[in-house]
């Protein structure tokens, strides 16, 4: 049976600041998935030398050297406080978690104040314990990572007088992971043998840009006192191995006046040779003892460091069948409270640690709208005040927003980016607080510049909606519905159900922080920060729909700048946005669904009748009605029509106000695609193709083609019976013009473009996913049964409810307590793997293995391990 070791799940509370980190690895790959959350603080960080004492301080995330992220620049601090999310994946192994905070001065210049590292397997230690630590002085001596494989030898020599001495042959065959320093690494290795009273040094060749080193020399070194030596020259007898070791030490070859830069270490006693006289390990590189200057640790300051550190492993799929099960079940689980998937939501500590493995889950096997929208429905069903609709952290905000951030990505990028980069290149001054307004600066320029900046972003969001991914309007149609059903007085409460996700905890986040969404790659600078925050505002204002604009800002200046957007066109605007991608294209749910206008216009269309005459019309796919004219495809075949999209159906009249002379309902349309201009010798057609019949139409210019193919893609991209394939030209005088094909029923010769992509494709392991659910479940076993216990009491008492049990939502608890039963269940036959696998585990760790490097606490059990010949775990 294989094992896939699996996700490490580490958090980190900088005070506040939360990180989680998990490490996943299996036969075929291997993945450290880090969520770090950033709530955090420093304090005490040393003044600037000079009169202003102040600092501009960031944090940094490392994982042993490398960055992984980086917060915002907090100015004017020495008590810097941050707040962020991160999600990423690591796809190695390392050593230490550290933290390092930087300066950075007025020169644009960063100099390291100090940093926290926290070794690998020290993060069990301070396991859910709210510490400060100090920070320590970064020096290059401390800075190592990387790991060396070696190879002693002791053998016997016989010299020409007969006597016996004993050489030690060490060969240097590889490093692994060295770190770069000033971007080179050009690594050598100096070997030296440590005794009483001596101290042999030889070297390797240096190994030009390389940190994984093949050296592959052998030095030797007499370790026998030899008779030429007088006695007074010895202190001690060397015979004595034991007394001996080896030092090994890496080092980067610089040309700089400096010298070289230490790289590592490694210090190895050679009575680790043991009567076989034969050692061969890798060994982790360690820092130089004493090597850093001594700085007073206390003057650098302190950083509040909550670490929760869990490890699993990822089994075989059929392992995991029972509890998946459960959970993949949950949206029809009645009522939805008593589900798998809202147990473990009512159990975790944060919402977020269930969101986001649930997410995953379920969008993995395409379960993701009907379980956000049962339980969605539930909350929107408690709630009292339309006004408080999803306000708080429930794990339905939690579900949406991780489905977002995975669904709408692609969404962001070419949606905000470029103008996003845009005011990042152009740092033009948008501050209009007169407070903080510089000496150079000029209100009214800008108020313009932020005007301008906040009008484009309004403009390119609230005009595609014809990207928006058919997941989350899927989502935001189950939201407003069950908004409008539930306050049905308030008329405004379907837009608000979806602006206060798409507008709130979509677009304004990620314009505030468009590092945190792959729009930036690191946090803008200062100045542009302040931009994007009072755009983000001014956004999210515009997108709440709500009654008094100017009672949404604190800030005076704020409201008297918004005047300028407090105008119809903008609520508009907006209502049509979000008309649009609420909009379902899904045919069973029509009954329900209040018709939208979404687009309407004149355009030219062809009209054709079937006589029998003529060429055929392709059967059981199209039917071309024939029109009353000289020339079957001529112009006076074209009749200019005025049409009208609803999310209901597509229709065309004589007039605008005129009956429809035509209907095609929205479930009806396979596909909408150009048509190529040789079919009529006329630009700007596109087709829109139904079971039995093709309605080519000629819109007015290029933009007006685009964006009919748009959104009449967008509301029909979920149809069930949607074409791969189509014919991109016109069939005529018997055969279809763009593959020549003769039979008029010929399947389509193009695949159908589809405009946008009707699902995401995520790359999501669902054993993956439903181990690091186990884990929750695992980890919050207590409150599981004492969830349980709640149950019980509920049935039983009809008083005022425990204290203890208030936290836990239990619509029925009978229901809720046979879910809670079948939960444990499959938590602990999963228990009962892992314990296994931890014993198997235990019995094969070969420490000294490349996998499990001999390290400065793992030396002792090394020992034992070969005295003993038996395997320990490290």
């Amino acid at each position: 049976m294989s094992i896939r070791p699996a996700p490490v799940i580490v958090s980190f509370l900088l005070y506040p600041l939360m990180f989680v980190m998990c490490a996943h690895s299996c036969a075929k790959c291997v993945s450290w998935p880090v969520l770090l959350r950033y709530r955090g603080e420093a304090k005490n960080i040393p003044p600037y030398p000079g009169p202003n004492r102040m600092r501009d301080c960031y944090c940094t995330v490392n994982l042993d050297q490398e960055e992984v992220f980086r917060t915002k620049i907090v100015e004017k601090s020495l008590c810097p406080f941050y707040g962020e999310d991160f999600y990423c994946e690591i796809p190695r192994s390392f050593r230490h978690l550290s933290f390092y905070i930087f300066d950075r001065d007025v020169f644009r210049r960063d100099s390291s104040i100090g940093k926290v590292a926290v070794k690998k397997e020290d993060l069990q230690k301070y396991h859910g314990k709210d510490t400060w630590f100090q920070l320590q002085p970064v020096s290059a001596d401390s800075e190592v990572q990387g790991k060396v494989h070696l190879e002693l030898r002791l053998s016997e020599v016989i010299t020409d007088s007969g006597a016996i001495n004993h050489k030690l042959a060490t060969r240097v065959l590889e490093c692994q992971g060295l770190p770069i320093v000033n971007g080179q690494c050009d690594p050598y290795a100096a070997v030296s043998l440590l005794g009483p009273s001596r101290s042999e040094a030889k070297k390797t060749k240096v190994k030009r840009k390389n940190n994984n080193p093949q050296f592959d020399e052998t030095f030797y070194f007499e370790v026998t006192r030899p008779l030429s030596y007088t006695k007074r020259q010895f202190d001690v007898e060397e015979e004595d191995v034991d007394k001996l070791a080896l030092r090994v030490d890496l080092w980067n070859a610089s040309n700089l006046k400096f010298g070289d830069e230490f790289l590592g270490g490694v210090r190895v006693p050679l009575r680790v040779l043991g009567q076989a006289g034969v050692h061969d390990a890798w060994y982790f590189l360690q820092p130089r003892e004493n090597g850093g200057k001594s700085v007073k640790v206390e003057d650098l300051g302190s950083l509040r460091l909550n670490i929760v550190y869990t490890e699993d492993h990822v089994f075989p799929s059929e392992h995991y069948t029972p509890l998946r099960d459960l959970l993949l079940q949950s949206a029809n689980v009645e009522p939805v409270s008593a589900s798998t998937a809202h147990v473990l939501g009512e159990v975790c500590r944060e919402k977020q640690e269930a969101a986001i493995p649930l997410v995953r889950l379920f969008l993995h096997y395409g379960k993701i709208v009907p379980f956000i929208s049962v339980i969605a429905h539930a909350e929107i069903n408690r709630t009292q005040d339309p006004n408080t609709i999803f306000r708080g952290n429930s794990l339905t905000s939690k579900c949406i927003d991780e489905t977002m951030k995975l669904a709408g990505m692609h969404y962001l990028q070419v949606t905000l980016k470029p103008i996003i980069d845009e005011i990042c290149t152009e740092h033009k001054s948008c501050e209009i607080d007169p407070v903080k307004l510089k000496e150079s600066e000029n209100l009214e320029t800008n108020r313009e510049n932020l005007r301008h900046y906040v009008d484009r972003i309004f403009s390119v969001i609230t005009s595609s909606g014809v990207r928006c991914p058919t997941v989350m309007c899927d989502i935001f149609f189950s939201l407003r519905e069950s908004a409008a059903t539930r306050f049905q007085v308030d008329p405004d409460v379907r837009y608000t159900a979806v602006s206060s996700f798409i507008f709130l905890r979509f677009f304004a986040p990620a314009i505030l922080s468009p590092n945190l969404f792959h729009l930036r790659p690191h946090h803008p600078d200062p100045v542009t920060s302040r931009t994007l925050t009072l755009i983000s505002k001014t956004i999210q204002t515009l997108g709440s729909l709500a009654k008094s604009k100017s009672a949404n800002f604190k800030e005076s200046y704020m409201a008297a700048f918004y005047d300028y957007f407090n105008e119809q066109k903008y609520a508009d605007a907006v209502k049509n946005f979000l008309d649009l991608i609420s909009t379902s294209g899904k045919w069973d749910q029509k009954s329900i669904e209040t018709p939208i206008m979404l687009k309407e216009g004149s355009v030219k269309v062809t009209i054709k009748r079937v006589d029998g005459k003529g060429s055929k019309a392709p059967k059981g796919r199209f039917m071309i009605k024939r029109a009353q004219g000289r020339n079957r495809f001529g112009m006076k075949n074209f009749k200019k029509r005025w049409f009208r999209l609803t999310n209901h159906e597509f229709t065309y009249h004589k007039t605008k106000g005129e009956g429809a002379l035509c209907s095609i309902p929205i479930e009806n349309i396979l596909a909408v695609e150009r048509l190529e201009e040789e079919s009529f010798k006329m630009k700007n057609m596109f087709q829109v193709i139904q079971p039995e019949r093709a309605l080519y139409i000629q819109a007015n210019n290029c933009v007006e083609a685009r964006d009919w193919i748009d959104i009449l893609t967008k509301v029909s991209q979920s149809n069930r019976k949607r074409l791969s394939t189509y014919h991109p030209s016109a069939y005529l005088n018997g055969h279809w013009l763009c593959c020549k094909l003769s039979a008029d029923t010929a399947p389509g010769c193009t695949p159908c473009t589809g405009g946008l992509p009707a699902n995401i494709q995520l790359d999501v392991d669902g054993d993956r996913e439903t181990e690091r659910i186990y884990s929750l479940f695992s980890t919050y076993m207590t409150k599981l049964i004492k969830m349980q216990e709640a149950c019980g009491s509920k049935s039983v008492y009809d008083g005022p409810e425990q204290e203890e049990y208030s936290t836990f939502v239990i619509d029925d608890p009978q229901e809720t307590y046979k879910s809670l039963k079948q939960i444990i269940s499959a938590v602990q036959t999963l228990e009962q793997q892992h314990t296994k696998y931890k014993r198997d585990k235990f019995k094969k760790t070969k420490i000294g293995s490349q996998e499990h490097p001999i390290g400065d606490k793992s030396f002792q059990c090394y020992i034992r391990q070969q005295s003993e010949n038996t395997t320990y775990s490290i």
